[in-house]
């Protein structure tokens, strides 16, 4: 489990789309958040909960090789060289249908069908 530094906890606070990618069969597979969402559901120093609407194939992924990927940036945040800041989140995730994050999701999220539940491994700074 990796804590959330100051600077990634600001770029979750600040950023619109996150990008999440999980590996298939046949490469790579993208799927995108809002960072609304995850700012509603809340994050802690080990995991990211996220709503998963469709997600079936993500899921079918993370149940092959549960390892993701997320990139979140803004500009809003003071990066090392200029304006804006990013990082990409590496850890594990299952999509959850049952206890408390999945709970959580439904009640803020009534449309969700599970918890996308991300562990949080390590984080590196983009941009």
């Amino acid at each position: 489990m990796s804590a959330i530094d100051a600077v990634t906890r600001d770029l979750l606070e600040h950023t619109e789309v996150l990008t999440l990618v999980t590996q298939g069969p046949d490469g790579p597979h993208v799927v995108g958040n809002w960072g609304d969402y995850a700012r509603r559901l809340g994050f802690d120093d080990g995991r990211i909960v996220l709503p998963a609407g469709h997600y079936h194939q993500t899921e079918e992924n993370l149940r092959r090789d549960n390892r993701i990927q997320m990139m979140a940036g803004s500009r809003a945040v003071r990066g090392s060289r200029g304006p804006g800041q990013g990082c990409v989140i590496r850890g594990t995730a299952s999509v959850q249908t049952e206890g408390e994050a999945f709970d959580r999701t439904r009640a803020a999220f009534p449309w969700a069908r599970g918890a996308l539940v991300i562990a949080i491994e390590s984080i590196q700074m983009q941009l």
